[in-house]
């Protein structure tokens, strides 16, 4: 027995919530949501912000990727 007194089992299930979640977040995107799409945007945005850094940006850029801080694109050399 704790010096609180008696301890009990406590657990709520949160799956339906979770469903519900779920079901709010795809009507939100909406029927023409195209995932491809997305991740290929995404992938050009991040190729877009990472372009064009000077030596000493590419520099901390190889780093972070190196330490596993920033994850390495599939165009960069420790992919």
């Amino acid at each position: 027995m704790s010096p609180h007194g008696p301890t009990f089992d406590f657990s709520v299930d949160l799956s339906a919530h979770e469903m519900l979640r779920r079901t709010h977040v795809m009507a939100a995107l909406g029927p023409d949501w195209d995932p491809a799409a997305a991740l290929r945007g995404e992938e050009e945005a991040r190729a877009l912000l990472y372009s064009g850094l000077d030596a000493e940006q590419q520099r901390i850029y190889d780093e972070l990727v190196a330490a596993g801080v920033l994850p390495a694109g599939s165009g960069d050399a420790a992919a």
